[in-house]
């Protein structure tokens, strides 16, 4: 047996894996196409209307829809197998998309359909991330959320002005024709390249006995997972880390209002919205392949304050160069969002993951939500860089509260040994729910 350290886990070793490939390949035409159809059906009805109220109806399928899947619909990938959820939610957003190219179908019928195939993707979230954590484990789950993060951010940035260019040179019905295809591509390519596995609730419950006489309810399933989530010290302290994400995303906001103060217009309101992006896409992969596991968990709390702090600066009201770097370091600073993702995933059990899941991304829509609402009514009165500095300090503030309570709880940043922690993780793994749960 060799001696030689461990050599540490790098990107290529999860693409090595045929699985992750098949749920990253899946990942992108999923979310090329949700942005694809978003785009040419918010074209379509201004197209048709010239009605911005209307228009603005539409774009807003990416929002409340998608909170009520995200926390009624993520259960089902705890109750059935997640490949499976998977591949039905990409088969009925195919038809869904496809009943939007019937002639003659009118706009209110349009903008049903595109609330519903939004809606059906929060299943499909919810079941990749939880599925996530079976086809890779350990340093290399780290690696493939951060490509997976990376890739989200990659996306934002591109999706808009690809989708708008697609519907440009194709025109609206072809890029939702387009859409559906690529719904059908991404089924095709989980059904095939990701292993079949039981359902996690009923896999959790075969050792204690026979099945039981029906299925919970999708309250009932939110409701276990509330307690799951909010019942756990630990876990309350990690999603809250994650939601903070509505402080630091206000100036993509705000990126119209902030560019026209400076002079600018469309373009800068693009160069602002990508520095917002941008520095998390190329710093988290770093982060993630450099660092280690420890040493994430220590800096994750100093550096969720930082992401929020840098938006102070803009108080200054800097121009337009030195507003995209603050903007790219802010979200740079973001990447300590992997370590927030890994312990989280650590910690639950398998059989309330997805569900999970969908409470975390509900959570975080409608904060995102509230915050740039908050933030274009302020803008209203004060400056946009003043909003954005006082959402800056306020989610620093935020932080540094949650960074407290998880130097308290964390053994890589508290008393604790590191071995400790490896013991603890591993614990964590094994054990039911109520085993691991943190006091109160």
């Amino acid at each position: 047996m060799s001696t030689s350290p461990a050599r540490r886990a790098a990107f290529r070793d999860v693409f090595a894996v045929p699985e992750f490939r098949a749920l990253w390949g899946a990942y992108v035409l999923s979310a090329a196409g949700d942005r694809l159809a978003l785009v040419a059906l918010t074209l379509l009805v201004y197209g048709r209307t010239r009605s911005p109220l209307l228009a603005a109806v539409a774009f807003a399928a990416g929002t409340l829809p998608y909170v009520i899947g995200a926390l009624f619909l993520s259960g089902i990938a705890d109750r059935f197998p997640r490949r499976e959820v998977m591949v039905t939610c990409d088969v009925i957003r195919a038809v869904l998309v496809g009943a939007m190219l019937l002639p003659g179908m009118p706009l209110d019928a349009l903008i049903v359909l595109l609330y519903a195939v939004t809606a059906v993707q929060s299943p499909f979230d919810a079941a990749r991330s939880a599925i996530l954590r079976d086809v890779v484990s350990g340093e290399r789950y780290a690696l493939a959320a951060a490509t997976l993060q990376s890739t989200f951010r990659i996306m934002i940035v591109a999706g808009a002005a690809a989708g708008g260019l697609v519907v440009a040179l194709a025109g609206a019905r072809s890029a939702l024709g387009i859409d559906a295809a690529t719904f059908v591509a991404s089924a095709v390519l989980v059904r095939a390249g990701v292993r079949a596995r039981p359902a996690a609730a009923s896999a959790a419950l075969a050792p204690a006995g026979p099945a039981p006489a029906s299925r919970p309810s999708a309250l009932h399933q939110l409701g276990s997972g509330i307690r799951v989530v909010f019942g756990d010290r630990a876990l309350r302290t990690l999603l809250m880390l994650g939601w903070l994400a509505a402080f630091y995303e206000v100036p993509g906001g705000l990126a119209a209002p902030y560019a026209s103060r400076l002079g600018g217009g469309a373009v800068a309101a693009g160069l602002l919205i990508a520095g917002s992006q941008l520095g998390a896409a190329v710093a988290t992969p770093l982060f993630t392949q450099r660092i280690g596991p420890l040493t994430r968990l220590k800096w994750m709390g100093p550096m969720a304050v930082c992401t929020c702090g840098v938006l102070v600066a803009a108080a200054v009201r800097p121009d337009l160069a030195v507003s995209i770097a603050i903007f790219a370091l802010s979200s740079a600073f973001g990447m300590y969002q992997i370590a927030a993702n890994t312990a989280f995933v650590e910690r639950l059990p398998n059989e309330r993951r997805a569900q999970a899941f969908g409470l975390a991304n509900a959570g975080l829509v409608v904060g995102q939500g509230l915050a740039f609402m908050a933030a274009g009514a302020a803008a209203e009165v004060v400056p946009p860089s003043t909003v954005i500095a006082l959402s800056g300090g306020l989610g620093a503030l935020v932080a540094c509260g949650l960074a407290l309570r998880w130097r308290d709880m964390s053994p890589a940043v508290g008393r604790h040994s590191a071995r400790h922690l490896g013991r603890q993780s591993s614990l964590t793994r094994q054990a039911p729910v109520h085993a691991v749960r943190s006091r109160s």
